[in-house]
């Protein structure tokens, strides 16, 4: 199941790049999503919602998370044809999604770290 949230090849290439880093750069994703989630909320218009779908949308692809990437696309297609009718329940699909990816995140940083 967590194939079709999460893509393993790319999490196993950005392991073997960032070899030690790797925990970092997936707290900094964590991190960074949690920061692109509350603007998502925080969102007034057209604008915002396509500046922040595109960029929430760019570092999942990076990081392996398909469907999340997935629905900041088309959150990111609405806000370009400035409909924001039902918007709302598109940004409740991409919390549900990150909060189904976070733990599988967490895991894979615990799994990667090294021993202290």
């Amino acid at each position: 199941m967590a194939d079709t949230h999460l893509d393993p090849n790319v999490l196993s290439a950005l392991q073997e790049i960032m070899e030690d880093e790797y925990p970092t750069l997936v707290d900094t994703f964590l991190a960074d999503s949690e920061q692109r989630l509350q603007l998502l909320k925080q969102a007034a218009d057209a604008t915002q919602f396509l500046e922040t779908a595109h960029s929430f949308k760019g570092s999942s692809s990076n990081m392996g998370a398909i469907r999340l990437a997935d629905l900041c696309h088309e959150l990111e297609q609405q806000a370009k044809g400035l409909d924001l009718s039902g918007i709302e329940t598109l940004v409740a699909a991409i919390d549900r999604e990150f909060a189904f990816v976070r733990p599988l995140y967490e895991e894979e940083r615990r799994r990667s770290s090294p021993p202290v």
